[in-house]
Formats: structure tokens, C-alpha cells, sequence
């Protein structure tokens, strides 16, 4: 076994350790029989150890992967990227459902909390992928515009900079700026019918929830629609718009699957899925702890949450943003992927029966998006406005 391999081997197995003692080790230190300050440094330290070496570490794995699926699928480096970066806030909503499920019959203002969280942290992760995103292309436009190097934050020089893009050795290519502004229009389209279809049919009242605000409730007929929506936009935007397979690398040399047999690719994957799956659950449980103590609204619980689940697609995007290989239109669209595939795990937990969100965070959270979106498709068009000039 050549090291390599031993390297990654070794990298799923310490992933799939951490997740285990998280998932079943530090978890019992949230129990209610012990003292409240146990309880809450216990869930601080699983939400810092969960999103700081397992959800970050699975998706830097999970995007090594889909780079080199990419290549032999000949799917959109987009599409992949967006399967492997969603599945932290998707998980974590998912899982919020299932202990939402769970509690239905024991605890059902509980488990209604859960449900709260499980929307907050699906459709608040696409606030901040968007966001970011946003701010990387405008960056990127400052950039441009300016012909000189731009620190990606202000004044924050390990941020790192944006280069100018006539100075990029390989540039990306018009048709994935096309790409972008269609699927964000999509991901804009679903959003907007996930709002209505929660306002029109989904309003729920019950003598057992203590909770001053309308509940709405994305239900499972409206959840099988949105599933098909999905799934035929991403089936739409599938195929990838680069020629040749030598624009999919990004750094060959650096990526360790390149010459490892796809059963080891595919032993990464489901390594990377179960150990997120594992994080994602105590965490959500960290989380619902905090706020129960503190007091904390269940849908900023839910929000935080969210951030937790879309670092890997920050991180993705911002590599691609500070380290310029030609593949910033592809991120692009990845982030807009992401996002649909997000609203797909939306859809999984509708279907399931565990999302609901307030009549005020409702409104809130898909203004947001639906503004972010908006900004995004202005600062692609210009970008591919410059790029065009230039070219």
C-alpha cells in the first residue's frame, strides 16, 4: 500500500473516530441530570469540535472527491461540488427533523422546537452562501475595476487578495457566468414557492404550542412537489460546460485521489457522510441546549446552526476566489447548486413532517435570500461584463 493511500486511509479513519466520540461521548455530558454549566460547556465544545475539524475536514475531503468524480463523470464541477458542500446544512436540518420526529409523542412543544431549528438552519445556510458569494464577486469586481490586488476583507491581510482577472493564467469561461445567473433565477423561483405554498397552506394552530407568532408549516404534499422542482433543476444544469478535463484541475499535483482507485474515492465519500451525519445530530442536540438555558429563540438557534453547515462551501468559494485557477464561475454555480440542493433536503424534511418556521422569521429569512439573490446576479453580470471587454 503505497503512502498515499495510507494517508488518506488514515485521514477517514481519524474523521470516523472524532465524529464517534462526539456523536457518542461528549453528547452525554448534555444530559439534564447534570449541573447547568456542564451542560453548556459540553455543548460549546461539541459545536466548536464538530465545525472546526469534522464538518471542515469532511468537506475539504468531500471537494477533493467531487474534483476528480468531475473528471470522470463528466458532470458540472458545480453540481458535485454542491452535493458534497450541502451535505453539512442539509444533514444538520434532517437531523433536526428526525429528533423533531422522535419527540412528537413525548414532547411535542419540543419537538416543534427541533422543527424550527430543522427550517431555520436549512433555508438560513443559503443566506450566508449567498452572501458570501456575493461579497467574493464584488470583491473580485473592485479588483478589476481597480487593475490592482484587492484584500478579500478589508484592512485583514490573512484574508487573502483578489487578483485582477486579465492577470489570471486561465480564466473561466462565459457560458458557466450564464450557468450561475439561470440557476440562481431557479434557486429564486423555489424559494419564492416555498414562501407562498407556506403562507397559503401550511398555517397551523394548536391549543398544545405556547408560541405568540403565526406557525407555518411546509407540508408533505407541497414537500413532494418542491422535491420534483429540485431534482429537474438540478438534472437541468447537470452536465459541465468546460471542454476538456486538464480546466476541471485545479492543483494536480495537490490533490491526493488523482491516482487512487475510485473504491477509495467512494470509501471517502461515505466515510465524509457518516461522520458528518454523526457530527451534524450533536450538534443540533448542543445547540437546542444552549438555547433552552439561555433562552434564545429556537429560530436563531436554527440560524446559527445553519452557519455551522455552510462553512464548506464558504471555504470552497473563497479558495477559488483568493487562489485564481479558472474556476470561479464554476464555484459560482456551485453555490447556487448548493443552495437548491439545501432546498432539496427542505423538501426530504417536509415530506418527513418536521418544518415550520414563524410568521416574522419567515418573512425575514426569505427576503434575505431572495435580496441576496438579486445582488449576486448583479455583481456576476458585471463580472462577466468585464470579463467580455477584456477579453
Amino acid at each position: 500500500m503505497s503512502k498515499p493511500t495510507q494517508k488518506i486511509l488514515g485521514n477517514i479513519f481519524l474523521l470516523l473516530g472524532a465524529s464517534i466520540a462526539l456523536r457518542f461521548g461528549l453528547l452525554r455530558l448534555i444530559s439534564e441530570d447534570l449541573p447547568v454549566y456542564v451542560r453548556v460547556l459540553s455543548s460549546i465544545a461539541i459545536l466548536i469540535f464538530g465545525a472546526v475539524f469534522v464538518l471542515t475536514r469532511s468537506a475539504e475531503l468531500i471537494e477533493e472527491t467531487t474534483e476528480v468524480l468531475s473528471e470522470k463523470t463528466k458532470l458540472a464541477g458545480g453540481l458535485l461540488q454542491s452535493f458534497g458542500t450541502a451535505f453539512p446544512d442539509m444533514v444538520l436540518g434532517v437531523s433536526a427533523a428526525f429528533i423533531s420526529l422522535s419527540l412528537r409523542s413525548s414532547d411535542y412543544e419540543r419537538a416543534i422546537n427541533f422543527a424550527i431549528i430543522a427550517a431555520a438552519t436549512t433555508f438560513g445556510s443559503n443566506i450566508y452562501n449567498i452572501g458570501h458569494a456575493a461579497w467574493c464577486v464584488w470583491r473580485q469586481n473592485l479588483a478589476n475595476t481597480s487593475s490592482h490586488l484587492t484584500l478579500m476583507f478589508p484592512h485583514i491581510k490573512s484574508g487573502g487578495h483578489l487578483t485582477p482577472m486579465k492577470d489570471h493564467r486561465k480564466k473561466p469561461l462565459l457560458a458557466e457566468f450564464n450557468t450561475a445567473s439561470l440557476v440562481l433565477v431557479s434557486l429564486t423561483v423555489l424559494t419564492t414557492f416555498v414562501a407562498v405554498s407556506m403562507v397559503l397552506f401550511g398555517k397551523v394552530s394548536s391549543p398544545l404550542l405556547k408560541i405568540s407568532e403565526d406557525l407555518y408549516q411546509l407540508s408533505a404534499p407541497v414537500g413532494w412537489v418542491l422535491l420534483v422542482l429540485c431534482l429537474v433543476t438540478l438534472f437541468r444544469f447537470r452536465k459541465t460546460e468546460r471542454p476538456g478535463t486538464d480546466t476541471l484541475v485545479v492543483n494536480s499535483e495537490e490533490n491526493q485521489f488523482r491516482h487512487n482507485a475510485g473504491g477509495l474515492i467512494w470509501l471517502a465519500l461515505i466515510g465524509s457522510g457518516i461522520s458528518i451525519f454523526l457530527a451534524a445530530e450533536s450538534m443540533v442536540r448542543g445547540i437546542e441546549v444552549i438555547s433552552a438555558i439561555s433562552g434564545t429563540p429556537f429560530v436563531i438557534a436554527g440560524i446559527m446552526a445553519g452557519v455551522i453547515g455552510c462553512l464548506g462551501e464558504i471555504i470552497v468559494v473563497h479558495n477559488f476566489s483568493v487562489n485564481p485557477s479558472g474556476r470561479i464561475g464554476d464555484a459560482i454555480v456551485g453555490v447556487a447548486m448548493d443552495n437548491i440542493v439545501t432546498i432539496t433536503g427542505a423538501s426530504l424534511v417536509a415530506i418527513m413532517g418536521g418544518i415550520f418556521l414563524g410568521g416574522s422569521s419567515l418573512i425575514m429569512i426569505f427576503v434575505l435570500i431572495l435580496c441576496l439573490n438579486t445582488v449576486l446576479i448583479w455583481q456576476i453580470s458585471d463580472l462577466k461584463n468585464f470579463f467580455i471587454h477584456t477579453k
